[in-house]
Order: structure tokens, then sequence, then C-alpha cells
């Protein structure tokens, strides 16, 4: 059993900034994975926002976030980290990471479906 854990979320101005966090434990191995961040505002979907493969070797981000946002991992201790820049009102939505794979530009989430309670990040303008 796998769980994930969001953190950093919360409510900041435009041209604000947040760093959000996913720690990983359970029975994982969490270095095999690649880690999608998602993101789902009210009433909406939920959005593919960014990944990072399991070296950290490769990263891809939609383009309404490119050049905002930044994902990184530290895999010693199982945790990934969206540092969120230059935040924009439509940028709110509770935020989620996943475990996955990273393919051919596509991501897969895992078979055993791995979502953390996610964590909500408000931007006010």
């Amino acid at each position: 059993q796998v769980q994930l854990v969001e953190s950093g979320g919360g409510l900041v101005q435009a041209g604000g900034s947040l760093r959000l966090s996913c720690a990983a434990s359970g029975q994982t191995s969490f270095s095999s994975y690649a880690v999608g961040w998602f993101r789902q505002a009210p009433g909406r979907e939920r959005e593919f926002v960014a990944v990072i493969t399991w070296s950290g070797g490769i990263t891809y981000y939609i383009d309404s976030v490119k050049g905002r946002f930044t994902i990184s991992r530290d895999n010693a201790t199982n945790t990934v980290y969206l540092q969120m820049n230059s935040l924009k009102p439509e940028d709110t939505a509770v935020y989620y990471c996943n475990l996955g794979t990273y393919e051919s530009g596509h991501y897969y989430p895992d078979q055993y479906d791995y979502w953390g309670q996610g964590t909500q990040v408000t931007v006010s303008s």
C-alpha cells in the first residue's frame, strides 16, 4: 500500500509563490516512478499540470504553467516538489500528486491509481 500526502497549499495574492510537496510512504519503489502533478478547480475536470521522470532527468509542463512552475524530486526522502511562482487566479485549484510512468510524451497513472488527498491553492486577484 502506498500513501501520498500533499502539502504546502494556501492563500496567496496574484504574483506570489508557493511550494507544494508530495511525500510518499508505504510499500513503494518511489524512485522507480514518474510523478505527476494534477489540479482540479471547482466545477472542472482534473487537469494534468506537470511530470518528472524517475531520475528527474525529464520534466514536462502544460503551456499555461511553463516558465512559472518547476517540478523537482528528492528520491532520498521520497518527495516531489512543485515550486509555483507568478501565481495567477486561474491557478486556483486543489493540487494532487500521482505515481505513474512517462513515455513518448504521455503520462500514464500507475495501475493502482495512487492519489493523495490534495492541497488547496487559492490565488486572489
